[in-house]
């Protein structure tokens, strides 16, 4: 019970991280793009939930894979479409962490939240992609 009290604490302490990171990585894809900046030829990382690393090196893992992918979203410079570009990985990154303390807890209401996590953003990722093939502009 005590390691489950510990997982769901390093899940808090992920989530609020998560939100934190994903705030000043919107800033700065802004301030990149504003300055006609774009972070290329960086190789991207790559995620796997897996047993084999710990829960928070998985959780840095997703991060790290959202941070980089949010960075180097195509943005145009409208904003409805830099938004959903950028928010895609965000929610794939969500994706991610929700697939790692899956393989990390037996905790049912954690659980049950993170498999909705997974189904709600995957939802949400496609409904984007529709609405980024159904609003196409040439970019800046």
């Amino acid at each position: 019970m005590e390691q489950e009290s510990g997982m769901s604490s390093a899940f808090v302490r992920a989530g609020i991280l998560g939100l934190l990171v994903a705030g000043s990585t919107l800033t700065q894809a802004a301030d990149m793009h504003a300055h006609g900046m774009h972070a290329e030829g960086v190789v991207p990382p790559s995620f796997m939930a897996s047993t084999a690393k710990p829960f928070d090196a998985l959780m840095g893992d997703a991060m790290a894979v959202m941070d980089h992918d949010m960075r180097t979203a195509p943005m145009n410079g409208q904003p409805a479409h830099d938004f959903m570009t950028m928010m895609i990985p965000h929610h794939q990154g969500a994706i991610d962490m929700a697939k790692s303390i899956l393989l990390n807890t037996r905790d049912p209401e954690v659980r049950n939240l993170a498999q909705g996590i997974i189904t709600e953003q995957a939802n949400e990722i496609r409904l984007m992609k529709a609405w980024l093939a159904r609003h196409a502009s040439p970019a800046k």
